[in-house]
């Protein structure tokens, strides 16, 4: 889309970092880091007793995983972002600090 945007073909061989560098956009991996850390700090922010605590937040033991590379399940990929951003998880209940923590900023 931001080829097509800027006036760009594949033929034209414009790396995708430079498109992107030239329309200001940040780049897809941040952006998708913050929107699973804004949804993070909604679950956070909700009532222990609220459903989405139910499936996103316990931990199974007695699964049986399948041979090979184990999947990268939702709560480690977050705690992986926490570590790689460094913002720990207590910011999350005040609001105004989270949004301030996560903000991807364009360039």
């Amino acid at each position: 889309m931001l080829r097509w945007f800027y006036g760009h073909t594949r033929k034209d061989r414009v790396q995708n970092e430079v498109i992107r560098d030239r329309v200001g956009v940040a780049p897809i991996e941040e952006k998708l880091t913050q929107h699973r850390l804004r949804w993070f700090g909604h679950v956070q922010r909700r009532p222990p007793d609220a459903p989405v605590h139910n499936g996103v937040l316990e931990q199974v033991d007695n699964v049986k995983r399948d041979r090979g590379r184990p999947k990268l399940t939702w709560d480690e990929s977050v705690k992986r972002d926490l570590n790689d951003w460094h913002i720990s998880k207590e910011i999350a209940l005040d609001r105004s600090a989270w949004r301030l923590a996560i903000n991807v900023p364009e360039p």
